[in-house]
């Protein structure tokens, strides 16, 4: 796998079309959003990394983040393209994200709901009690 596919977190290389067209299509945590939406997100990215194809340079898998760049980040969009699962390519984008770059000491936050297994292999586990959420959506007050 390491010969065969890299990993970048250069901005400018990632392959707004393939983030969109997965997003749109594929992620059960993204259609709704619109391609401006996405492009927003995008661009205020406190870190993107894409997998890409060494011998092509096509793009084949995605991870994005926000953070204060101090102490806490949350991982979003993180996909591997079908034709390309089963190599390792998730596990070593989670660890180019959140171990290898710049927020490796930080306080790591997601949502999935179906790759738990996954992420557990890098300590994320369910919050403990004095962890507060608030749905998005229309705020109610009482």
């Amino acid at each position: 796998m390491t010969t065969e596919f890299e990993f970048d977190d250069d901005p400018g290389r990632i392959d707004v079309v393939t983030v969109w067209a997965f997003l749109s299509t594929q992620a059960y945590w993204g259609r709704w959003r619109s391609r401006d939406d996405v492009e927003r997100q995008l661009s205020s990215a406190w870190r993107v990394v894409g997998v890409f194809q060494r011998d092509t340079g096509r793009m084949v898998g995605f991870a994005r983040a926000v953070s204060d760049g101090v102490a806490l980040a949350y991982l979003a969009d993180l996909f591997v393209l079908d034709e390309v699962r089963g190599r390792g390519l998730g596990t070593a984008l989670v660890r180019e994200m959140i171990d290898n770059g710049p927020g490796a000491g930080f306080r790591w936050m997601l949502h999935t709901a179906d790759a738990h297994g996954l992420y557990e292999r890098f300590g994320f586990s369910r919050p403990d009690g004095t962890y507060l959420e608030r749905p998005g959506g229309r705020s109610v007050v009482r």
